[in-house]
């Protein structure tokens, strides 16, 4: 069996990983010239966790973990004005750069990567799969997995524009790391962030004196602008708190993250023996968090309803795996939606009201309880089965 997988990310090299451990013969190509660094911070938890464990990746994901043992917010002039202290009871969350986590992924595939190259066209026959390359080959497969993020390729050529399956969150979000041992010291292990109505800047220490941060702005405007770094002193230099010199450090474009905040709404997954996998498919937003966990657990459920179904039978095994994924994406989608006015509060007064529930949440026995509420479900609704099936 021969799988042609678009997207070198968590979702795609996850499958591609467990296929070729299944005798599946893989490719995988990626539009990007390499593998893509940047991103942000991720917290990795739930059923992509277990995925990973199977994988053999904790004792990897645990040394690249980040002690984040704080969450806190600050005012202009850096004053705490609220903050919540992670309980031990937490230590099933690992948070690490998204980047991290990929390159623990990618390591383990053995399937070659093509990078600069993308999807250009399909056609699909009962039997089988023909894709043409965007350097202008072409290959013969029995699936093609789009595994190329929320603006998929793969998705566009096999069912249409992107505009019919995008919810826009009317938030756009940046992110970008720095190199500042003084501004890397002042953040400490803390995640630390300052928020004004429609706008939030986080900031947490990264090793070897580097500095990640976070931006999220309300924005009824989809467009994204054509250089990120202008716009980002442009809404966020008159904030205070370490802003100004982090600001003053922006790196150039492309070393920039810089996206709308989305999410896909799909009735269907999958046509013929051509399946979404991931972002393009399911993503759930940065409000919702949880996305790579969704994204491992996914390509995980994919490649066991592939491994039960047989090759004759790759269409059944798509259906399935979207049956058992879907509703916890769904779930997660929905917290996403309702968490938005935490993360990013549209008034001051949400603002006093998120601080206030921090100071409650403080109170001895309240942690676990408040940051439970703050977590999406979904956590075991996907990854097992009743016998059968793969085997990490």
């Amino acid at each position: 069996m021969r799988a042609l997988i678009c997207g070198a990310g968590i979702a795609g090299l996850t499958l591609a990983w467990h296929l070729e451990r299944m005798g599946w013969q893989v490719e995988v190509v990626e539009r990007a010239p390499a593998l893509r660094d940047g991103g942000y911070m991720i917290d990795f938890y739930g059923p992509g966790y277990e995925v990973a464990e199977r994988m053999g990746l904790a004792p990897r994901l645990l040394e690249a973990r980040y002690p984040v043992n704080e969450l806190g917010y600050v005012d202009r002039v850096g004053r705490r004005t609220s903050r919540l202290v992670m309980p031990e009871s937490f230590n099933r969350v690992v948070s690490l750069l998204r980047t991290d986590l990929v390159r623990a992924v990618h390591d383990g595939v053995r399937a070659p990567v093509t990078y600069g190259t993308s999807v250009a066209g399909i056609e699909q026959d009962g039997e089988g799969v023909t894709v043409e390359l965007t350097d202008g080959t072409r290959r013969e497969v029995d699936l093609l997995v789009g595994a190329d993020g929320a603006h998929s390729q793969v998705r566009k050529l096999a069912f249409g524009a992107e505009s019919g399956f995008v919810r826009y969150l009317g938030h756009r979000v940046a992110a970008y790391v720095i190199d500042d041992e003084a501004l890397s010291r002042k953040i400490g292990t803390r995640y630390q962030m300052l928020t004004v109505p429609g706008r939030m800047a986080g900031a947490y220490a990264l090793r070897g004196d580097r500095l990640a941060l976070l931006f999220l702005c309300r924005e009824p405007d989809p467009t994204l602008p054509e250089d990120p770094a202008a716009w980002l002193r442009h809404t966020y230099g008159d904030l205070g708190w370490i802003l100004p010199e982090a600001l003053s450090r922006c790196p150039d474009p492309a070393e920039i993250y810089c996206d709308q905040v989305t999410q896909i709404d799909m009735e269907h997954w999958s046509t013929g023996r051509v399946a979404l996998l991931g972002d393009a498919c399911q993503a759930v937003s940065l409000f919702a968090g949880h996305g790579a966990s969704m994204a491992m657990a996914g390509a995980w459920v994919l490649a066991d309803e592939l491994a039960t179904a047989g090759a004759a039978r790759v269409p059944d095994a798509l259906a399935a795996y979207q049956r058992r994924v879907r509703p916890a994406v769904e779930e997660v989608q929905a917290f996403g939606r309702r968490f938005i006015q935490w993360m990013a509060p549209s008034s001051g007064l949400r603002i006093a009201a998120r601080d206030w529930m921090l100071r409650l949440a403080s109170l001895p026995g309240a942690d676990r309880l408040f940051l439970n509420s703050l977590t999406a479900g979904g956590h075991g609704l996907i990854v097992t089965r009743a016998g059968g099936g793969l085997r990490g």
